[in-house]
Formats: C-alpha cells, sequence, structure tokens
C-alpha cells in the first residue's frame, strides 16, 4: 500500500538538515534507542552473533506467523508462484557469509546533519545467511520477455513524509536473476531461523549492495516491465548533493569501501578515548566494499608532530583475505608502537576497483555511503604498572 496521508500535528514531516548549533533531538534518540550498531569491539568475530549485528528497523516489527506464511511471486511471470516456508526449505539451500552496512552509517558526523537516525560508524554485521537463491525462483516462475525489475515488499507498514506504505524495494532484473549475485530469499541466519528483527521468517539478501536492498519480513515479488517509482526507491535512498532543490539524485547501491579499526586498549567511560600502555600494540580490524575484494588496508596516524603539518603518516596493514566468502569482510592486522601522550589513529580500505576511503566527508541532503575514515583517539601512559 502507497499513499498521501494528513493528520494532525504534521505526520511524518518532509526531511531535513539540522542547523548550526541543533543537537540531536528526542526523536532521533528515540530512533537510536531503537536501532543499534555493533560494539566495535564484536569485529574480533568473523561472524557476528546476532545480537551484536546491526539492525535499523524502518518502522516496526511485524508480528509475523512463520506457520500461515507464503511467499507469491507474480507480476510479469509465466508461472505466477505461491510458496509456504516448509515448500521452500525443502528446495535447494545454499549459505552465504555476507557483510552487511546501511546506507546511512556515518551519517552523524556530516555538516550539517541530515535529520534522521544518527549512526557513527557501526552500522554492520556479517552473518551466514541460508536460503533460497532469487535466481532458481525467478527461472521457475519465468519472467515476461518485457520484464525490466523484481519488486520486493515487506510486511512491515508505516508512514515517511506523509506517505502512508508498505516497505518496498526493487533490483533490476539483471541482478535478481543473475545466480553469480548470491541473492537470497533467507530463512536462517548463522545456522539458526531468523530473529524477529532480523526478518523472521523470511528475507532478502543481496550480497555487496547496502542495507536498504535487504528487505525484511518478505512476503511478495512481483515483477514488472516498467521500474518502481514508490517512496523507498525515488524518494528515499538518492545521492543528493545540493542542500535543497528538486534533483532527483543517484540511487544507492553497493557499498562503498571501508575499514574500521577494534578500539584498542580499554577505554574511558564517556568519551570512548582508548588508554594504553606503551610499547608495541597490537592493532586489528575488518574491512570490505561491494566494489570488489579490499586489496589494501592502511593505518594512520594524525597528530601534531606527525608526518607534515599535522597530517597522517600511513603504513600497510596484514590483509587477511578469506576466497571462500567474497561477499564478507576480510581481517587485517598491524602493530603500532605507542608512546606516552594523545594519539589520533586511522585506518583505510582500498577495493579492486581503486576506490579509496577518502579523508573528507563525502556529503549529500540524506547522508548516505559517507565512507569517511574512522578516527580513534587513545591515549598512552607514561609507564607501565606491571613493569618492575
Amino acid at each position: 500500500m502507497d499513499g498521501s496521508l494528513s493528520a494532525p500535528g504534521g505526520v511524518s514531516g518532509p526531511g531535513r538538515l539540522a542547523g548550526p548549533e541543533e543537537g540531536i533531538s528526542v526523536q532521533e534518540l528515540a530512533l537510536a534507542a531503537r536501532n543499534h550498531g555493533l560494539p566495535l569491539e564484536a569485529l574480533r568475530y568473523d561472524v557476528t552473533p546476532p545480537g551484536l549485528h546491526y539492525v535499523l528497523v524502518h518502522y516496526d516489527i511485524p508480528a509475523t506467523d512463520p506457520d500461515g506464511w507464503r511467499l507469491t511471486v507474480g507480476g510479469r511471470v509465466l508461472r505466477p508462484l505461491s510458496l509456504d516456508l516448509d515448500t521452500l526449505r525443502a528446495r535447494p539451500s545454499v549459505t552465504r557469509r555476507v557483510t552487511l552496512e546501511c546506507a546511512g552509517n556515518g551519517r552523524a558526523r556530516l555538516t550539517p546533519r541530515p535529520v534522521s537516525q544518527p549512526w557513527l560508524v557501526e552500522a554492520v554485521g556479517t552473518a551466514d545467511w541460508t536460503g533460497v537463491p532469487l535466481a532458481a525462483l525467478l527461472a521457475e516462475a519465468g519472467t515476461a520477455e518485457d520484464a525490466v525489475e523484481a519488486v520486493f515488499t515487506g510486511a512491515d507498514h508505516g508512514v515517511e513524509r506523509g506517505v502512508e506504505q508498505d516497505y518496498r524495494r526493487s533490483l533490476p532484473l539483471p541482478v535478481a536473476a543473475d545466480p553469480a549475485r548470491d541473492v537470497l530469499v533467507a530463512y536462517a541466519m548463522n545456522g539458526a531461523p531468523l530473529p524477529p528483527q532480523h526478518g523472521s521468517p523470511l528475507r532478502l539478501v543481496v550480497p555487496g549492495w547496502y542495507g536498504m536492498a535487504h528487505v525484511k519480513w518478505l512476503h511478495d515479488i512481483t515483477v514488472t516491465a516498467t521500474p518502481y517509482t514508490g517512496f523507498q526507491q525515488s524518494v528515499a535512498y538518492r545521492i543528493r548533493t545540493a542542500p535543497e532543490g528538486d534533483d532527483p539524485g543517484a540511487p544507492v547501491t553497493l557499498i562503498a569501501p571501508r575499514a574500521l579499526m577494534i578500539p584498542p586498549g580499554f577505554p574511558d567511560f564517556m568519551s570512548r578515548a582508548r588508554v594504553v600502555r606503551p610499547g608495541p600494540v597490537q592493532l586489528a580490524g575488518r574491512a570490505w566494499s561491494g566494489h570488489g575484494a579490499v586489496t589494501r588496508v592502511e593505518i594512520g596516524e594524525f597528530g601534531e608532530g606527525v608526518g607534515e603539518d599535522g597530517g597522517a603518516v600511513w603504513t600497510d596493514a596484514v590483509l587477511d583475505r578469506d576466497p571462500a566468502h567474497p561477499w564478507a569482510w576480510s581481517s587485517w592486522s598491524a602493530t603500532w608502537t605507542a608512546t606516552p601522550g594523545h594519539h589520533s589513529l586511522t585506518v583505510r580500505a582500498t577495493d579492486a576497483e581503486g576506490h579509496v576511503q577518502p579523508l573528507a566527508a563525502p556529503w549529500n541532503r540524506g547522508g548516505f555511503a559517507n565512507n569517511l575514515v574512522q578516527r580513534v583517539e587513545v591515549f598512552c601512559t607514561r609507564e607501565d604498572p606491571a613493569a618492575p
């Protein structure tokens, strides 16, 4: 269902940018309380435990009954399908390890700041998703010659900017129907049934694409002869670089390269600044990109007296790529020698297509695909209390 809605009190107003002195609003805090990011120390896990994986729920987590759930495949197809969960599970299945990242990851670090879910850098996670290849379902249904897209509808329902809607997104048919893209209709996460917040009982998994494409609580696939123009496709999730105006923008699609560091040492409670002892410190983390394999990870240190004009000095980390999991993040490691005082560490990734994480944030009106490098503030004490 898509339709306009007017109500007292200005339900779901238009998107806007925060004013120069405007702090995080109560509404944004409410979003942040409902949605959560990955604790960065959980980067140590190859596969993220479901409770630590980032969560973004647009509306409410719907009440779903797996026993009566059906997935329909219709529209411009030759043989419409209506499948219950037992029928889906009886089909040949595959498991793919996939890194998911929210398209708004990094939004809260932009200036001016788009008013929305205030992500910093933690909106990411990696899981083993099990399900039926979407390409196999579309092949079974048979697509008409004039088919161009597949539209996916979830059971979550709400209002955005005056539009009442189910959450609905589309994929170009060459992506949806290509077996090499590994798009899944998934029913399991890390070997167990999908948790409610991750789309139980069915969800879409689109390797390499930002999270908005991975429609949760999936119950319908409609093949169309024209591009889908619903709210989540043509209004939301567009890269618009002008602060205002009618620019349609470019669609958000593949994940930009990003590397994250497991914060070293131990934290100050409020600031999250890190405390380490002098000497060698092991640094580690993860790096990923939807455009191709990460080919390089570099560690940088900013600060007075470090590099020219306070710029960063970069050294290569050791990158460990697992060819068995091409859609998942790679681990990296490095050794940094800590000296007493304050330090600002950073890490950046380069992928196989030559995309490099920027040192300046790529601003856009919606705050999407901001893959600015992570900065980790570290304080090194003057001596090791364990030393004799």
